[in-house]
């Protein structure tokens, strides 16, 4: 059985190695004033065993539970109102969306890493940030927890939350399937891109002060793309919101734009990744493919 000092000064992961975000950076031996985290391995068993394991996909829940039930409550009374100045706005909204995100990065950063979104998850699953049975874990529970607070939604709403649309995501009249399709890319990009960027082990090294200040950029980002594209497509930006919303309200309407709001939020994270890792953070890409293929070159040629 793990100690409770041990699981408290680990946090969400025994193996500190590959906690993937909030995990400041210790200085090593080779000159750098920084650790760059080893790849975390595709499968690893011992993390089976593990109560911090399961205790982070609890989180997971618990955080996108919380997440959708504000979120949505909130664009239910914004829709019921008659005159839209007597409630939050649009710009409410997003600051809702935002708010959420940075109050419950905060909260469970130190626990799970903090992705409530299945996009996040995945993108740190392509910088192999953590094993896939984590990253499958997270994702399940984070759409549980979505699903459940959607629900609760439409309890208290009753038949209201389907005469008011659910809160689902839809490309909005006037705007293509495509432009509905990029925004949500490009929204995701943006919001990923953020993600890798707060919590790079070189920059927490270099200004101790930005694993404290993490969750600020990442609410904001997601406040920001809000902004952009409610009017486009509602903003999805996060498969386990839009797929829960869909669940619940059950009608056709609800599922006929859903595969872009599954199918964009993966594309942005992939390219979002690509890019820090390949562009931003070249210098592991280079040494472990680039050198070696230059080295196999320059050996076939002697």
């Amino acid at each position: 059985m793990e100690g409770k000092e041990e699981d408290v000064r680990l946090g969400a992961n025994k193996f500190s190695e590959t906690q993937p975000i909030m995990t400041a950076a210790q200085s090593q031996d080779d000159g750098k004033d920084y650790i760059e985290p080893p790849p975390a391995p595709p499968f690893w068993r011992s993390e089976l065993t593990s109560w911090s394991f399961y205790r982070a996909g609890i989180a997971e829940f618990v955080a996108t539970f919380l997440y959708l039930y504000i979120s949505i409550l909130t664009i239910m009374v914004f829709v019921k109102e008659n005159n839209r100045c007597q409630t939050v706005g649009i710009q409410g909204i997003a600051w809702v969306f935002g708010g959420m995100i940075f109050a419950l990065v905060y909260c469970t950063a130190g626990i799970s890493g903090g992705h409530i979104n299945p996009a996040v998850t995945f993108g740190l699953f392509l910088a192999r940030k953590l094993s896939v049975t984590r990253a499958i874990f997270y994702m399940v529970m984070q759409c549980l927890g979505a699903i459940c607070g959607a629900a609760v939604v439409k309890g208290f709403m009753g038949k209201q939350f389907v005469r008011l649309g659910g809160g689902i995501n839809s490309v909005s009249y006037g705007y293509t399937t495509g432009e509905g399709l990029g925004a949500e890319i490009i929204g995701t990009f943006v919001l990923v891109y953020t993600v890798f960027s707060a919590t790079d082990a070189k920059r927490n090294a270099r200004d101790s002060y930005v694993p404290i200040l993490a969750p600020l950029p990442i609410g904001f980002a997601v406040f920001l793309v809000h902004l952009a594209n409610i009017p486009i497509t509602g903003t999805g930006i996060n498969p386990a919101r839009s797929l829960a919303t869909a669940i619940i309200y059950n009608n056709y309407w609800g599922w006929d734009d859903q595969w872009i709001f599954l199918a964009g939020p993966f594309i942005g994270a992939t390219l979002a990744a690509l890019y820090h890792e390949v562009v931003i953070r070249p210098i592991p890409f280079k040494s472990t493919l680039i050198s070696k293929l230059f080295l196999l070159i320059y050996k076939q040629r002697g």
